[in-house]
């Protein structure tokens, strides 16, 4: 393994600026950097944490835009499929979860990069809604990637930059929270996982800040790019690594 200092504050960095920009997304960035220092015990509560730290620093800007009705149906659905998520994660070999994080970040990024020619959905409702919500619940419990299913399904419902947000921002800050929590009970925030918090704590900040304060200046289409061509390249990243280990 690298020198662990250096990897986790790079990954803070990139996953808080990240968040900061979209309303998701430390996970997507930050895991794959992690997981070269620190076994997926580790990384899964360093996740949770600083998406949490994340989207706090951030919420109040966008609280104006939420709207209850519509995001309900999501959180009901990850409050089922957290604990799911957690109960899954002892089982999961370092090998094996490299591969298949990097397997959907590439599915998912590529999609949403040629989401312009995919169509607009209008039908589903509240239920397909609250379904997306389990299965980011599940991700959320097993690794803190609450926010891609999510993310996904809003660019098919067709909603604006800010309606987008306002459904990240309170779906993963809520499902992030009980992650958290259901991750204390399983004994996953061990002192180890305190240690690296520690390390990360500032840079989390730092690169939310510094998110925030360009997602208010990009258009949509523009940011969307410049992050799903990061996280894709991470994915890439990923599968090379596994395919030819040093």
């Amino acid at each position: 393994m690298g020198p662990l200092e250096p990897t986790i504050l790079a990954g803070a960095v990139a996953g808080g600026f990240v968040s900061g920009l979209t309303g998701f997304g430390t996970g997507l960035t930050a895991l794959a950097v992690w997981l070269t220092v620190v076994e997926p015990r580790v990384a899964a509560p360093l996740v949770v944490i600083c998406s949490i730290v994340a989207q706090l620093l951030t919420l109040p800007a966008i609280w104006h835009a939420i709207s209850w009705p519509r995001v309900l149906p999501f959180i009901l659905g990850g409050v089922v499929g957290v604990p799911l998520g957690t109960l899954i994660l002892p089982h999961v070999s370092v090998q094996g979860f490299k591969l298949f994080f990097a397997c959907f970040l590439i599915v998912y990024c590529g999609f949403m990069l040629l989401r312009r020619s995919a169509p607009t959905v209008s039908w589903g409702g509240s239920g397909a809604n609250g379904l997306i919500g389990l299965g980011g619940g599940v991700l959320g419990g097993l690794t803190g990637l609450s926010g891609p299913l999510p993310t996904i399904w809003a660019s098919l419902r067709g909603w604006g930059k800010d309606e987008k947000r306002a459904v990240f921002q309170a779906y993963n800050t809520t499902i992030l929270l009980l992650a958290a929590g259901s991750q204390a009970v399983g004994g996953f925030m061990t002192a180890e996982v305190g240690r690296v918090v520690l390390i990360a704590f500032p840079a989390t900040v730092a690169g939310s800040w510094i998110g925030r304060k360009v997602y208010n200046r990009l258009g949509d289409g523009r940011f969307n790019q410049i992050v799903l061509a990061l996280l894709l390249f991470s994915g890439v990243s990923m599968v090379a690594a596994a395919a030819w280990p040093s």
